[in-house]
């Protein structure tokens, strides 16, 4: 089901992009944007971005608060097997990438994310928290700046749909071999974690789009 949700939103992703190209044959702009992840406020937090867009140079840096991973939200296999709750407080970093056109870039992203790990159901304060690591990733990102008012001649030609697809392998850790040992109290037993990739499903690969506004210069 999950690969045939992700089949289904490429498809579309392809779709929508192929049409706003078809209709973009303007020179490149000079833009700056500040956007807002709607898939970070899914899971209690939130995320925002700012752009810099100068003729085929792309620059970004973007700061996410308070991303909350329930055991209910992790997949089998890995820390829900823990009975683990994983809390980002923050995760940060900056990109530099190529504009193809007004509304396509690829971008190169060094990002750095802070783990925090629960029991599953306990309150998040430091007495509860069973241990805590950061990690550094280094991958690529796609992403479609599509503004569906864009040829409106008012306020609304600013507004922007971001969808991006994002590859984000973990470089390092904080933790000795990336991994740690730890007693788990809901198991009864010393247990192993290593340390997380940042995307779905503990893996480098995710996708979200992100609303906000452009303006150019």
């Amino acid at each position: 089901m999950y690969k045939y949700f992700v089949s289904v939103v490429c498809m579309l992703f392809c779709v929508v992009c192929s049409l706003n190209a078809q209709s973009d044959n303007k020179p490149l702009e000079n833009q700056a944007s500040l956007v807002f992840g709607v898939s970070q406020l899914v899971i209690g937090g939130y995320n925002v971005e700012g752009n810099l867009f100068l003729q085929r140079l792309a620059l970004e840096y973007s700061h996410g608060v308070s991303l909350n991973l329930s055991n209910d939200f992790l997949e089998a296999g890995n820390d829900k097997s823990q009975y683990l709750d994983i809390h980002l407080p923050w995760t940060t970093g900056f990109g530099i990438g190529y504009r193809f056109n007004n509304w396509l870039n690829l971008r190169v992203e060094s990002k750095w994310h802070k783990f925090e790990l629960y029991q599953a159901g306990a309150e998040e304060i430091a007495s509860n928290l069973l241990l805590d690591y950061t990690t550094f990733t280094l991958g690529l990102g796609l992403y479609a700046n599509l503004k569906p008012f864009k040829n409106q001649d008012n306020l609304l030609k600013g507004l922007m749909i971001v969808p991006n697809f994002r590859w984000w392998p973990k470089v390092s850790s904080s933790l000795a071999d990336d991994q740690v040992s730890y007693f788990n109290n809901r198991t009864g037993e010393q247990e192993i974690h290593e340390a997380r990739e940042i995307g779905i499903g503990n893996t480098p690969f995710f996708y979200n789009f992100s609303v906000g506004y452009s303006i150019a210069f």
